[in-house]
């Protein structure tokens, strides 16, 4: 798996965002969700979309709101991949 480098930054500044008690497994979780989302279109860069599109699978729905606002103050757009 390698990283575009602007994504790369873009998933550690969330990442640091995340309360501590939970970075660990939620950083775990997510990164498990990007390798299978590119080991099913058998891609190996990881794009902007597919950490969003992780981010958003497996993040609990109750937190949905607070890591869009995080997004938002990261200069992340979500939107754009339709959440």
């Amino acid at each position: 798996m390698t990283w575009d480098k602007s994504v790369e930054i873009k998933f550690k500044e969330i990442i640091a965002k995340i309360p501590i008690f939970m970075r660990d497994i939620a950083e775990k979780k997510v990164l498990r969700r990007i390798e299978k989302i590119l080991s099913e279109g058998t891609r190996s860069i990881v794009t902007e979309k597919d950490m969003i599109d992780a981010f958003f699978k497996e993040t609990p729905f109750g937190f949905h709101g607070p890591m869009k606002t995080d997004m938002d103050l990261l200069g992340i757009d979500y939107k754009k991949y339709g959440y």
